[in-house]
């Protein structure tokens, strides 16, 4: 580097070179020695010899040199299209030429500014004559002709560094003009003239460079004005302290000299500041181009920064302000950075009051800006404002809503904020701290943590979501210790009430899976967590501690909290996340066995599903991720938990048979229900006495009943797998199967018929029929013939009549039909598993499957496609989507479906006198149609072209079959289908119709032949080449953004410094027109509760996967596993 530094070869001195270094050779010694080489053969035939690492760097020092020397032979604007190390040599040279001779080089300096804007091989020689507008006139015609290079902009690899070489050139220029022509107010006033009128021309590349040199100049200026204000700070100094030996010499003379020339430099400097300043960056802060205004925005912040003595003012602090309402996210961005980098520096804040006063309400609108980057940014910046107490303790309440929000960068953000100001309280230096405490102990942040969680009382999912935001900033959270030494009430000064004890149980489970890797809040995209090794051995090593911090408190807490269903399911999971290794290197077998047993107990102890559920997963995964003794422990205890539950339901049972209550029924009921689920139970022994007492008690529960039909459907799913597993199959083990799946088929008969009775009764939907819909339909499902009828179990197959299929479709359109309100009855704990979608899921199953021919069912699920809102609508969306994809006859399925939406409505005319309920049911069918005929669409049209008017054609004579009472499924079904044909068809199809109308009276009925003039009226249209054949299908993108705060604030009289009125209506229409955006943007947001869209967007994720059955299907696995293992028995 030194080297490129250096004046020409013919000024280097001859002195002695540094140690280490070879002295460089004389340009002719390498001629002469090359010239050598070339004029021997000898040398020509030899081999190269490899050169030595002394040569080659020997040959490396002379080709810099050289590339130096050569930096004359450039031109400006090439030494920066080129290589970069030539720009400070280059500028050395130009500054030498233009001390002997201004004008030309002042004349190559305007051509390189004139080229860099893009200007084709411009030349500027008259630099005295030439008036700065007729040249600018000139330069921009050459734009206007197409006369332009934009190296600015281009992608070329050789002009990558083409701005990073242009800053270069004239950092250097001012630099090395800092002695001499930078004050000489010719030069650099003639330069600035003209960026200033480049600056403000149409084109966009003009704009651009001449922004950037002209930003740039500001920027250089500031570094020789920061260096003269230190020297006029020395010399200030010298000459107080010579006037303290002398008040009057040479001495103090000279030095008064000095700092008088120094002062006048500096002023000399501000004013081109303030004139690039007034003349460029006031016009180009508001530039069309978001990149301009986003460069001027950066380097006001480096001046407000850098050279604060001058800029840090309102005058120019208002500029940042109002670019904080640009409609620009990265403009915006821009501006918040810059004044978070104000905001560091604890200098600059008393300056700044006026300012936060002014624009902290907007700093605080950013912080829920629709751009994610620049509302994170913004919360930084408040941040930044909490820690100078700049603005009050209310305005944070709408910040506080954000820890919920979907995107988790935002969430986490907050959750940072909400750490540093509410738990760590860093802005707060008067908070009071009790005696013999430390503000940073973890007992302080965690009861701090819970007066913030007391917020969400109701609601485990937003605590859970508080959780997680600031689980990385807060170490409290990980200390597991001290969250169970709270829990144990270790410490007699902490009082926890049974809230602050569930949500401290809850902060401790989701600290446990936060530390372990798992997720506690779904992700948006659904997407596996995939981790690295690092990330990996961290995981490992944190779930080694937990073990070791919970090994002997894990079952005292437990035991404490055993009778409360709210804490121990939380407590029972956290097993799930501990190294069960350690338990048998730490010789600590005792307290693994006492877990054991609290596990145990705490499944009878209760009945409700998640403790339930909590108590199978964890007694599994001892059983699984245990070893040796700890495994037999295990086992042992899960097999006398069997013991014990088939014991008590035999004994439940009993007390129902002797006229006794049938709770206890119930509630064993659910226990096998759920120990069923992920594992096979022996209950062959009271297998009858179930059957037995459904049979014997039809008066029963339904919620008694439902889990009665769901333990014989488990028990049979789980038997028919023992049997594709056994290699030898017994004929009696094939014949008790069959038994029992006659009997659990016989028993949902039953409830079917009974259900569907009781719709006269006005009793349509309970929790029993959508058990019985599931069950009946996933029976079917299990023992499906295609299953086995090439394979040895072919006795096992079966396949629903036509009849029983009625009734399974007749009873899940009951439950169909059922409104909200109607469903309030059922239980809550398992409604996922009995409503509507897992009805329909159920249903849709069969079709896919091939279970029950789809000729019939598949038309009645799709023929509901627009009656149920938006998850069935989900549902049925994606059963067409398979059906498309086997090749299906869509057209007969697609008609069918019509048809059935249409006799719905001529049901409902027949059985209502009310006009309305005419036109809804209509409109229904219309709405199917129009569905139906969507799905259409782009080269679907084409490929499915015969099915569309297998469709038109077969819809068009249904509608004549009982003419002109039927002709209205023209209009509300067959209309939607015709504009997907191509005209040709169209007008067939029509001739087709009007032929049908021959030599029939219309003006018996008008009303009744209506639609079939409206249907013949798209004639006309497609004669005359007007279809809509060719029509645009676009689909209307919402875009998804938080709903955001109405802003009204005024761009102009901000301060009270003196500005033009023009200047001010410009800033008053700019903020107006970013207003004017947002307020656009503001109307695609959605105004919906959160949690509800999260809820939503987690359930219609569920109903996406259609091989996914819920929880009362419950046997997916033993489906997936049978199909396998009888596909693989076939062959």
């Amino acid at each position: 580097m030194e080297e490129e530094s250096l004046p020409p070869p013919s000024q280097l001195s001859t002195r002695r070179p540094k140690r280490g270094r070879p002295p460089k050779p004389k340009q002719n010694d390498v001629v002469v020695e090359h010239q050598h080489r070339e004029s021997s053969p000898e040398e020509f035939n030899e081999p190269p010899r490899p050169k030595s690492k002394r040569g080659r760097f020997k040959e490396g020092t002379s080709t810099a040199a050289d590339a130096a020397q050569n930096a004359s032979d450039l031109t400006l604007i090439e030494v920066i299209k080129g290589n970069g190390k030539l720009i400070p040599h280059a500028v050395k040279l130009w500054v030498e030429r233009y001390e002997k001779e201004p004008k030309p080089a002042m004349g190559e300096l305007l051509t390189m500014l004139f080229q860099a804007c893009g200007a084709k091989d411009y030349k500027c020689d008259l630099v005295d004559e030439a008036d700065v507008d007729d040249v600018v006139v000139a330069v921009v015609n050459c734009a206007k002709n197409g006369e332009v290079d934009d190296y600015h902009n281009s992608k070329k690899k050789e002009f990558k560094n083409f701005k990073e070489n242009l800053e270069s050139l004239w950092d250097n220029l001012v630099s090395e003009c800092q002695h001499g022509p930078l004050f000489d107010q010719v030069l650099f006033d003639k330069c600035m003239d003209y960026i200033i009128a480049l600056s403000c021309t149409p084109p966009r590349v003009y704009r651009q460079v001449a922004s950037l040199m002209g930003l740039r100049l500001v920027t250089s200026y500031i570094t020789i004005a920061n260096m003269l204000g230190a020297q006029r700070e020395t010399t200030r100094r010298q000459m107080d302290a010579e006037k303290k030996k002398r008040k009057e010499g040479p001495r103090v003379e000279s030095l008064n000299k000095r700092f008088s020339d120094t002062h006048e430099k500096i002023t000399l400097l501000e004013e081109m500041m303030r004139k690039i300043f007034t003349g460029l960056f006031v016009h180009r802060y508001r530039d069309i181009d978001p990149n301009i205004r986003m460069s001027c925005i950066e380097s006001l912040g480096v001046w407000i920064l850098s050279y604060p003595s001058l800029f840090l003012q309102d005058l120019y602090l208002k500029y940042l302000g109002w670019t904080l309402n640009d409609k620009s996210a990265g403009v915006r961005k821009t501006s918040i950075s810059a004044l978070q980098n104000l905001y560091e520096a604890d200098d600059n804040v008393p300056t700044l009051g006026l300012f936060s006063e002014r624009f902290s309400g907007r700093m605080i609108e950013l912080a829920d800006d629709i751009d994610v980057s620049v509302a994170v940014c913004a919360i930084g910046l408040v941040k930044q404002l909490l820690r100078h107490q700049l603005i009050p303790e209310d305005d944070l309440a709408p910040l506080y809503d954000l820890l919920i929000d979907d995107p988790p960068e935002i969430r986490h953000a907050i959750g940072a904020l909400v750490y540093d100001h509410l738990i760590a309280q860093k802005f707060n230096s008067s908070q009071s701290v009790p005696r013999g405490e430390t503000d940073n102990s973890s007992e302080i942040h965690l009861k701090r943590m819970l007066r913030i969680l007391e917020e969400f009382p109701q609601d485990p999912i937003l605590s859970i979501y508080v959780i997680d935001d600031v689980w990385d900033y807060m170490t409290a959270i990980k200390d597991w210790k001290c969250i169970v030494s709270m829990l144990l009430d270790e410490n007699p000064l902490i009082e926890l009430s049974d809230s602050d004890a569930s949500n401290l149980v809850r902060l401790l489970c989701a600290s446990v899976k936060k530390a372990v890797g798992e997720r506690i809040v779904p992700a948006t995209d659904n997407r596996k967590q995939y981790h690295n090794k690092a990330q990996k051995e961290a995981f490992e090593s944190n779930k080694q501690d937990i073990t070791v911090a919970l090994m002997k408190s894990y079952p005292l807490l437990l035991r404490k909290f055993i009778s409360d269903k709210a804490k121990v399911s939380s407590l029972i999971e956290i097993v799930l996340y501990m190294n069960l290794e350690l338990y048998s290197l730490k010789r600590q077998e005792q307290n693994f066995k006492n877990i054991l047993q609290l596990m145990k107990e705490a499944f009878f102890k209760h009945g409700d599903k998640d403790p339930l559920r909590a108590c199978v997963k964890a007694i599994n995964f001892c059983c699984i991720e245990s070893q040796g003794e700890l495994q037999d422990l295990a086992r042992n205890k899960l097999k006398e938990l069997e013991d014990e539950l088939i014991v008590k339901l035999k004994s439940a049972i009993k007390e129902v048979v002797d006229g006794g209550d049938e709770y206890s029924l119930l509630v064993n009921s659910k226990r096998l229900y759920e120990l069923q689920l992920s594992r096979s139970v022996p209950i062959n022994n009271i297998y009858e006495d179930i059957v037995m007492v459904l049979r014997g008690f039809r008066n029963m529960e339904d919620e008694v009943v439902g889990f009665l039909l769901l333990n014989m459907y488990l028990h049979l799913a789980w038997g028919l797998q023992s049997i594709i597993n056994e290699e030898i199959i017994s004929e009696a083990s094939l014949t008790s199967l069959l038994y029992k799946r006659d009997t659990l088929l016989e028993e949902l008969d039953y409830f079917c018929n009974l259900a569907t009775n009781s719709k006269e009764d006005g009793r349509q939907g309970s929790e029993l029929a959508c058990r019985v819909c599931v069950i009946l339909a996933e029976t079917w499902f299990l023992f499906r013939k295609t299953n086995f009828s090439k394979t040895k179990l072919g006795r096992l197959g079966y396949e629903p009549n036509e009849n029983v299929l009625r009734k399974f479709w007749e009873l899940s359109e009951q439950q169909l039909n059922i409104s909200e309100g109607e469903d309030e009855d059922v239980n809550r704990e398992y409604s996922e598993e009995t409503n509507r979608d897992t009805v329909m899921i159920a249903a849709a199953k069969l079709v896919v499957s091939d279970v029950v021919p789809k000729e019939y069912l598949a038309s009645e699920i799709i023929s509901h496609f627009v009656m149920h809102g938006t998850s069935v609508a989900e549902i049925i969306k994606h059963l067409i989507t398979v059906l498309k994809k086997n090749d299906d006859d869509l057209a007969a399925i697609f008609l069918e479906a019509l048809k059935k939406a249409y006799h719905r409505h001529v049901v409902d005319i027949s059985g209502s006198e009310n006009d309305s309920s005419d036109g809804n049911s209509l409109s229904g069918c219309k709405d199917l149609a129009a569905r139906l005929s969507g799905i259409f669409i782009g080269a679907a049209r084409i490929k499915h072209k015969s099915s569309i008017l297998n469709i038109v054609r077969d819809g068009i004579e249904y509608a004549f079959v009982d003419a002109p009472r039927q002709l209205s499924f023209l209009e509300a079904a067959v209309l939607h289908f015709v504009p997907k044909l191509p005209a040709s068809d169209v007008l067939e199809v029509m001739d087709d119709v009007q032929k049908r109308t021959e030599n029939v009276n219309m003006e018996e009925d008008p009303s009744g032949w209506r639609p079939y003039h409206t249907f013949i009226s798209l004639r006309e249209k497609y004669a005359k080449n007007e279809g809509n054949q060719d029509e645009k299908e676009g689909v209307s993108v919402r875009r998804r953004g938080r709903p955001r705060k109405q802003q009204n604030m005024e761009g102009k009289k901000l301060f009270d410094e003196q500005s033009s009125s023009e200047d001010e209506e410009s800033i008053s229409e700019y903020e107006k027109d970013a207003q004017d955006e947002e307020g656009r943007q503001e109307e695609d947001d959605e105004d919906v509760p959160l949690i509800n869209s999260i809820k939503l967007s987690s359930k219609l994720r569920s109903l996406g996967n259609k091989a996914q059955t819920k929880a009362g299907t419950s046997v997916k696995a033993v489906d997936d596993l049978s199909a396998s293992r009888t596909s693989g028995a076939s062959n």
